[in-house]
């Protein structure tokens, strides 16, 4: 340690006077985001159902902040821009994943304490649980239904619903870069939920072929890939800790709860870069 060490110097050097200075909770409006966790009841495990699904909400649109970026990279040919955004989406999935490990603490009996008081409210309508959807491109019209009396919400679902998806673009890429993909799929109403074609799989097959002349692709693949997967483990975890709180009750809010959370774990957003282990 030097000899010209003063404790506390720095310290003392620290701005005390804030009256026009902006603070840490000046910037982050902290006072705002900590008061949005407002229990219905006097029950002690409301509080930690309340934030992990502020948390997971948080999470989710740091998740749509990065994927809408990356989808504009993809689309311009930046590539190697859109590699870090979307691997930072895979880091931030396994945070929302985590939560559900928190949320596994609340028992039955602790939920029933206060579970009355959710009214019709439930995660099924997270709205941007389906933006992330919609941008991955699994898109279903009669979910707009579900928000048509927030004028707001229903305009950014929109927004998602009409424009080319993450995986839209990435097999535009794959069109560009030489590759014979069908016209009906280029072409396609971007509207409509995507399904399975053998040219997009046969593109992709060929990249993981040959991975060295088709790096930048083939990466781009795994990106994806790891998206999916950590997705698919989100949603599981989801399914195992209602499964644990609520058994196979119905959800509330009139979702189907477990039984609904098990059928979507068959969904696929990049289905091709699935089939095509299997064929390799």
């Amino acid at each position: 340690m030097s000899n010209n060490y003063k404790p506390f110097e720095d310290e003392k050097k620290i701005v005390t006077d804030f009256k026009d200075r902006m603070t840490y909770t000046d910037y982050l409006h902290l006072n705002e985001v900590l008061d949005c966790q407002k229990p219905l009841t006097d029950e002690h495990d409301e509080m930690l159902f309340i934030t992990v699904h502020h948390v997971s909400e948080l999470w989710m649109k740091q998740i749509l902040h990065e994927i809408k970026s990356a989808t504009v990279d993809i689309h311009n040919g930046r590539l190697p821009e859109s590699f870090k955004k979307l691997a930072r989406v895979s880091q931030v999935q396994n945070q929302l994943k985590n939560v559900w490990d928190v949320l596994a603490t609340l028992t039955p009996a602790d939920y029933l304490q206060f579970r009355d008081q959710l009214g019709n409210s439930s995660g099924f309508q997270s709205y941007q649980n389906r933006l992330l959807e919609f941008y991955f491109g699994y898109k279903t019209p009669h979910i707009l239904k579900i928000y048509a009396h927030d004028e707001k919400i229903l305009t950014m679902l929109q927004e998602a619903y009409n424009a080319p998806s993450l995986y839209d673009e990435a097999i535009r890429t794959l069109a560009k870069r030489g590759f014979a993909i069908d016209e009906e799929i280029l072409n396609r109403d971007i509207t409509a939920k995507y399904e399975a074609n053998d040219s997009v799989k046969e593109a992709w097959k060929a990249v993981y072929r040959e991975p060295e002349k088709y790096f930048d692709l083939y990466e781009l693949a795994e990106e994806l890939v790891d998206i999916e997967d950590l997705f698919q483990q989100w949603r599981f975890r989801h399914m195992k800790t209602v499964e644990r709180i609520i058994g196979f009750k119905m959800g509330t809010g009139g979702s189907g709860g477990v039984s609904y959370l098990k059928k979507v774990l068959d969904q696929y957003f990049f289905p091709e870069l699935w089939q095509l282990r299997t064929e390799l």
